[in-house]
């Protein structure tokens, strides 16, 4: 009941590049044997402080370590080339053995727009047309444009090509999702949201699919201590480089979770919902509700040697217990 999030993010006062990179690997072959039920993985570009710009090949390193781990990645559409990324994902498909999974976006920076020389107020009509093309390569069809023919070899594993989701937290969004016939997987839950998908759906003859709404005060970053207090202090500049960082990318929201607008340490841990440390009861409560657990071991650049006592706990004391307690009250 709980995923791994990595966003590779590594401030100047955080751990090394290398150590962070070399850390997700074993992580992640730690968590597909302590529970884990996913990695997932985001894109930004032209982050000072290192963002991950490339999930595809630390998905690749990922699924070398691992058997078993669903790999989720979300990619920001607009700035790939169909073909080249149809031919990508079919790779990592066949490395992953059809455990990849994507959440496709259309991004909302004008920097990292720049970076690519494209327009930020095209991206809705790039995201069109190159996931249209997207899905024809990935289902082994032989796309003919003009006088040439365009086309995927080798084909994926998955018939009909690795699962895909639409990302977003805006009605446009989800009518985009429904019109491709994809599942819905939202950073807000806006008044409509769901309503706008399912008849979209609907309406270009597909049943809606899987869907995911969140509400504004859903943690992004979980981390569980056996003494909070004390967490704080030893993990706290990294949790708000992260939420001041993602607050300054996106001035005014208000409806997305996983965003809080604060400025201290204290702030984000009075005020702040998005990111949480919490303690082994009150995780094996949410546990047994039926939550997930959304860790982000590496947040902020945080060391991996200061990281995996929060991951172990996880694994090794959070989840038995709460088995332990279901079956105590079955028998």
């Amino acid at each position: 009941m709980f995923t791994l999030r990595f966003d590779m993010r590594a401030p100047a006062f955080g751990a090394d590049p290398a150590e962070l990179y070399a850390a997700v690997p074993q992580m992640c072959a730690w968590g597909e044997d302590n529970g884990c039920l996913a990695a997932v993985l985001c894109e930004h570009h032209g982050s000072e402080d290192g963002y991950l710009p490339s999930p595809l090949l630390l998905a690749s390193a990922i699924a070398a370590r691992t058997e078993k781990l669903a790999l989720s990645l979300i990619l920001i559409l607009p700035f790939y080339n169909p073909v080249r990324l149809a031919e990508d994902m079919t790779v990592l498909d066949i490395v992953s053995n059809g455990r990849t999974s994507y959440i496709m976006a259309l991004g909302y920076r004008p920097e990292e727009y720049d970076i690519f020389g494209l327009e930020l107020g095209d991206r809705g009509r790039l995201a069109d047309e190159k996931l249209g093309l997207l899905r024809r390569l990935l289902n082994g069809e032989k796309v003919v444009e003009g006088e040439r023919q365009i086309f995927v070899t080798p084909q994926p594993l998955t018939p009909g090509g690795p699962a895909m989701m639409w990302g977003g937290g805006s009605l446009a969004a989800a009518r985009r999702a429904g019109r491709y016939g994809l599942g819905m997987l939202a950073n807000a839950n806006i008044p409509g949201m769901r309503e706008a998908y399912e008849d979209s759906c609907r309406k270009h003859g597909y049943q809606p699919g899987s869907a995911f709404f969140p509400d504004r005060n859903t943690p992004s970053v979980t981390f569980v201590a056996d003494d909070v207090e004390q967490a704080w202090s030893e993990l706290g500049e990294h949790l708000l480089h992260d939420a001041r960082t993602y607050a300054a990318w996106n001035p005014g929201n208000e409806t997305s979770a996983g965003f809080s607008h604060v400025n201290t340490i204290d702030e984000l841990r009075e005020t702040g919902k998005s990111h949480v440390i919490i303690t082994v009861e009150e995780a094996i409560s949410r546990v047994r509700a039926g939550k997930m657990l959304t860790l982000s071991p590496l947040c902020g650049g945080l060391s991996p040697e200061v990281a995996w006592p929060y991951l172990k706990r996880v694994g090794e004391v959070v989840l038995p217990e709460a088995a332990r307690r279901v079956d105590a009250e079955t028998a």
